[in-house]
């Protein structure tokens, strides 16, 4: 299999307000998991539309949920990460973690937008990261979308309130060559 990609909570919603789903199941078939504390996150009750959206993609099969064992090394991790971690470093989410952890454990990605919190560890740990932008960037890659279709995925996710890191997917572009 080609690398897994652990998607923490801001990088899968992202394209569940869009209604953007599909683009991912495209770009990666059989290789979306999502761990279990993201599912919990994406269930919230105030926002039932991503649940219905995340249940779809993982009832179909072109996702699925991933969990860390209890009493792993992986769990000791994550609690380090969530609760006490190593001197100056800082707590992050429990998306943020577990797809850290999932991505260390199984040799995955993380697909993360919150490069605050997660940057530290991903140098550290020696992980890839993608954002929403470099998603939309291989989808115009590969054909699955046009610029002009990107930038107006951007701008919708903008309207959703997601932080991507910049104003336009044309200023991504231009910075991310």
């Amino acid at each position: 299999m080609i690398d897994p990609l652990f998607f923490d909570t801001d990088g899968l919603s992202a394209f569940l307000w869009i209604k953007g789903e599909s683009l991912l199941t495209k770009l990666y078939p059989g290789r979306i998991f999502i761990p279990a504390q993201v599912y919990n996150e994406l269930s919230n009750p105030c926002v039932p539309q991503l649940k219905r959206r995340i249940d779809s993609v993982v009832n179909s099969g072109q996702a699925k949920i991933v969990h860390i064992d209890y009493g792993t090394d992986a769990s000791a991790m994550y609690r380090e990460l969530t609760e006490n971690p190593k001197p100056g470093h800082k707590i992050i989410g429990s998306g943020e973690a577990a797809a850290i952890v999932l991505a260390v454990e199984r040799d995955g990605i993380i697909v993360s937008n919150n490069l605050r919190d997660i940057s530290q560890y991903v140098e550290e740990y020696n992980i890839r990261n993608l954002t929403t932008g470099d998603i939309l960037k291989e989808a115009l890659n590969r054909g699955f979308a046009s610029q002009d279709d990107c930038e107006t995925m951007w701008q919708e996710m903008r309207s959703k309130k997601r932080k991507l890191g910049f104003e336009s997917f044309a200023e991504y572009l231009s910075r991310n060559q």
